[in-house]
């Protein structure tokens, strides 16, 4: 009896201590900080002529349904490789692992990864990339895909907001290089959420 209630109050902090909720205020946050990085000439990867008349980013309503608790499995016996990116720069990522989840009830499945450069930054050395595209890129998204900062999970779960998926700099500006969506990261399903196209 002791066994199987050390058990279930085991499985309730594995699982249920994992399970984040959604936080509408974080979101503002994020759509905050990232159109006051906008705003600032320093910071901002817009071209000039957009950067004067920049006021706000267009984003998708704020949705609870585009928050998801994913299972998180993390990759073995990976290798480095380059990632390709829209210029001739080719950093180095490692696939860190993969994160299972439904929106609309549909099963679904990304990679994630990590920059190994960025990696060796003690501010980074928690980070995750997710690229990834979905049915609104080139519609109402930007059309090469969009990009979520993750932290490494301590255990197998991970919290993925698509409210706060962003658009690589060559969105805006051509001058930058980013990394492409590897295939293996298209959603056969419309993420209406975070930031829409811009123009």
């Amino acid at each position: 009896m002791k066994k199987s209630i050390a058990l279930i109050v085991l499985m309730v902090f594995n699982y249920g201590f994992c399970q984040k909720k959604f936080s509408h205020t974080d979101v503002e946050k994020f759509q905050k900080q990232i159109n006051s990085e906008y705003t600032d000439a320093k910071t901002s990867p817009l071209m000039e002529e957009d950067l004067k008349a920049f006021k706000t980013l267009d984003f998708y309503p704020i949705s609870d349904k585009y928050f998801v608790n994913a299972k998180f499995e993390k990759a073995k016996n990976e290798k480095v490789f380059e990632m390709k990116t829209t210029g001739t720069r080719t950093p180095k990522y490692i696939k860190y692992g993969t994160i299972f989840f439904s929106i609309n009830g549909v099963q679904m499945k990304l990679n994630v990864y990590r920059n190994i450069e960025l990696s060796k930054q003690k501010e980074y050395k928690d980070h995750l990339f997710l690229p990834f595209s979905d049915l609104t890129s080139g519609k109402e998204s930007y059309i090469g895909g969009r990009y979520i900062d993750l932290k490494i999970p301590k255990g197998n779960t991970i919290t993925v907001d698509f409210n706060q998926a962003y658009n690589p700099y060559c969105a805006y500006n051509h001058k930058y290089s980013c990394p492409l969506v590897p295939l293996e990261n298209d959603l056969n399903i419309e993420i209406k959420a975070g930031v829409k196209a811009f123009h």
